[in-house]
């Protein structure tokens, strides 16, 4: 295990506490001694907690290396020669702990000698470390990319990923470590940016709910297991030999004491190439590394995926309505997985409280709700003359002007909504509108994640920066900078915690009818009854617009249905080519998430209480509990294809006694845990077409294709096919590479589907 201990955690959570900032004299990340003090603080805690539990790999643990900071390399010029020391003290003070590992540093040229520099990023085949005394370590492989609200979702192919893995090995890397291997969720408000969505599934192999992205996961598994093969050579050899076989190709050979294990390249983008290695031809696609652990037998290539394609489906879609005729649907699936209700209670607009305060001037954000919340209330009074309406009649009416906000603004006039600004420090221009006399004009101020990456990070707070004005005015411009603010922390449902099990009866709860209108700033609760099963549970909030959710007191996360660009997304993804996060994203023209994760754990048998706070008007009665499955399962492996590594005995590697002739291409099927293969929805061994969900037959199909996958799988959690004439009743096409394509659906064994209750 490879254990990160920075004191900066960038995009998985929200950055820094907002308690750091309030040290007098304090500078993040520099050589500043209060900074320092809490750092060390912070990080022994840390070591002392892990020894004391013998999680070290000298203790009988699994933790052999730990990480000082995080990509500090990319600010450290911002603090000049302060960013200098600070790198040295991080490094001594990391070492002085005695935790009986070594110390990376990721993103850090200059490292000390005693610290290992290494590499973040989606290539890390041509980084070298700072000294040839250290190994070569890839810390962070990037699999996806986070996202944010109202953005694509990136995708990034597994071919490439593959492909850079392999590069990695092959040019002499000792350690690799995706990130992230298992996806998350960020409960609460802990995801960071700000505008980083709930979901931190980031395209993982494993995802938030923990199922298998495949092929992603599988084709993985079958990389590692291949590099596996080439162990006693790899280990053996302290750097290869490099072969240049053409113009984009290369091969990079491990020998020592009779093993010997290669990799053939191909970093040409368009053109399958041949090439010559040992005496041996080879065909390597374009973007491809194929890998031979016995420098004869192609085990793999990175860009023949053989691996299955599970398809993430949602089931059930219980909705949390009281419609009778949703009711009777519930009850002919056997299932009483809702009430008959919703209840709501409006959340008051402005200042609610005894807790609020009085100040000269504007405040910033942070400072004042200590991020207890997200929500900050303005507060000040406007007074209107009869000669203002009169100007306003003749010029247009006036403008609430700001040089700067950040993340969302709310702005009110007597409790009237008047527009609202979404952005990262974006100026204001919002018309308002004014009666004679005193007016309320209230600002609500809004964080949607704290800032979790940069330099003087301890600068970048919240709300407002510049001046806040009043323009349109007959006497001119009013400067509100220096006025008298009443300011009020977060909202009154917050404070009063109606949220809760054993507060929610404290609001004035009233029943919600279906024909009522969407409505800002409302609170709603209902219960629902668990699903049965052990099945993941997702709660859609599709039919939502921005707020928070809670499950029996459990903060879900924060909800947002920004809907992405409409272009952007490719029709095909191509995996060739060096990847970016704009490569290959999905998901145009659609909310950004609407699926959000409740843990099991956090769910009892029946009445489960969910509460949504609502800022901008929805359909509660639209809401619903769903299980994240995969049933559908599809796989196409060709003749081309190698063998599963799985299949070459280690023993027999290397010793010159096994071809890759001896083995079969298969094809592996797999349910997950507790379903089983119950239905064949396509199969067809000849040449097929298409892609999962959407296989045809080709010209050539062996007609007994569907019987010989139904008597292999039907019935089972798993199965194995080889790829082979016989196995078909002979070759349904001379002279053509055959294909054999299989969807399969998934369905639970009898034995599973009762509640964990």
């Amino acid at each position: 295990m490879h254990n990160i201990l920075p004191a900066q955690i960038c995009q998985r959570h929200r950055g820094f506490p907002v308690w750091l900032r309030d040290i007098p004299g304090i500078e993040f990340r520099t050589d500043n001694a209060p900074f320092k003090e809490e750092m060390q603080r912070f990080v022994k805690k840390l070591v002392d907690m892990m020894r004391g539990e013998k999680l070290f790999s000298w203790q009988g643990g699994p933790i052999i290396m730990l990480q000082i900071e995080n990509e500090y390399g990319n600010i450290e010029k911002s603090f000049g020669q302060g960013g200098k020391e600070y790198v040295k003290w991080a490094a001594n003070m990391a070492l002085d702990l005695g935790a009986g590992v070594p110390w990376v540093m990721c993103k850090q040229t200059d490292a000390p000698d005693n610290i290992i520099d290494a590499c973040n990023g989606y290539y890390c085949d041509g980084y070298k470390p700072n000294s040839f005394n250290k190994p070569t370590i890839w810390t962070e492989d990037w699999d996806g990319w986070y996202t944010s609200w109202g953005g694509r979702l990136p995708h990034r192919p597994v071919e490439d990923l593959a492909f850079a893995v392999a590069r990695f090995f092959q040019r002499g890397g000792s350690f690799q470590n995706y990130y992230m291997y298992f996806g998350g969720t960020n409960f609460g408000r802990t995801s960071g940016g700000p505008f980083y969505i709930t979901s931190y599934d980031y395209d993982a192999p494993i995802d938030e709910y923990g199922l298998l992205s495949e092929p992603k996961w599988g084709h993985l598994k079958d990389l590692h297991a291949s590099i596996k093969l080439c162990e006693p050579a790899l280990v053996a050899a302290d750097s290869p030999q490099y072969i240049k076989l053409g113009p984009k190709q290369e091969a990079h050979v491990y020998t020592s004491q009779g093993s010997c294990s290669a990799f053939l390249a191909n970093i040409d983008e368009q053109k399958t190439t041949t090439v010559t290695f040992k005496g041996q031809k080879y065909d390597l696609p374009p973007w491809s590394v194929s890998i031979l652990p016995d420098c004869r037998n192609t085990v793999f290539n990175t860009a023949k995926v053989g691996a299955q394609t599970s398809i993430k489906t949602v089931e059930f879609d219980m909705p949390l309505s009281s419609n009778n005729s949703l009711q009777k649907v519930i009850t002919e699936n056997n299932g009483s997985y809702v009430t008959k209700s919703w209840m709501t209670v409006k959340e008051p607009v402005g200042i609610w409280g005894e807790n609020n305060f009085t100040a000269q001037g504007i405040l910033e954000h942070l400072n004042v709700t200590k991020d207890v919340s997200d929500y900050l209330w303005y507060l000040t009074r406007i007074f209107v003359s009869d000669d203002d309406i009169a100007f306003w009649e003749e010029h247009g009416i006036p403008a609430l002007t700001i040089d700067s906000t950040r993340d969302v603004l709310r702005v009110y006039v007597n409790s009237q909504l008047q527009g609202s600004v979404v952005g990262r420090w974006v100026k204001v221009f919002q018309p308002v509108r004014f009666h004679q006399g005193y007016n309320d004009l209230l600002l609500l101020s809004e964080t949607v994640g704290l800032q979790n990456y940069g330099a003087f990070m301890e600068r970048d707070g919240g709300g407002f920066r510049g001046q806040i004005k009043l323009t349109g005015f007959r006497n001119g411009d009013i400067d509100l900078s220096k006025s008298l603010w009443t300011y009020q922390v977060g909202l009154q449902g917050e404070f009063l915690k109606i949220y809760s099990i054993e507060e929610n009866d404290k609001a004035g709860w009233n029943d919600l009818t279906l024909d009522a209108d969407p409505s800002i700033f409302t609170w709603y609760k209902t219960y629902f009854d668990a699903p049965p099963g052990t099945d993941p549970v997702a709660l859609d909030l599709g039919s939502m617009g921005k707020g928070q959710a809670w499950v029996n007191g459990h903060h879900i996360g924060r909800y947002w249905t920004l809907v992405a660009p409409n272009n952007g997304c490719q029709n095909t993804c191509d995996y060739r080519g060096a990847y970016h996060s704009d490569k290959c994203t999905t998901n145009c023209g659609k909310p950004t998430q609407t699926w959000y994760h409740v843990p099991r754990s956090w769910l009892q048998a029946s009445n489960n209480l969910l509460v949504i706070f609502e800022e901008t008007g929805g359909n509660p009665f639209k809401i619903s509990v769903n299980l994240r499955t995969a049933q559908t399962i599809c796989s196409q492996v060709s003749e081309s294809h190698y063998p599963p590594p799985q299949k070459w005995p280690k023993q027999d590697s290397f010793d010159g006694k096994l071809s890759a002739n001896d083995l079969t291409p298969e094809m592996n099927l797999r349910c997950r845990d507790g379903y089983m293969i119950s239905s064949i929805k396509f199969a067809s061994y000849g040449t097929p077409q298409g892609s999962c969900q959407k296989f045809s037959r080709g010209n050539c199909h062996a007609p007994n294709s569907l019987p010989i996958v139904s008597e292999a799988c039907l019935g089972r959690s798993s199965c194995s096919i080889k790829i082979s004439n016989p196995v078909f009743g002979g070759d349904p096409c001379r002279h053509t590479v055959k294909t054999l394509a299989v969807e399969a659906r998934c369905s639970r064994s009898s034995n599973i589907g009762k509640s964990q209750f």
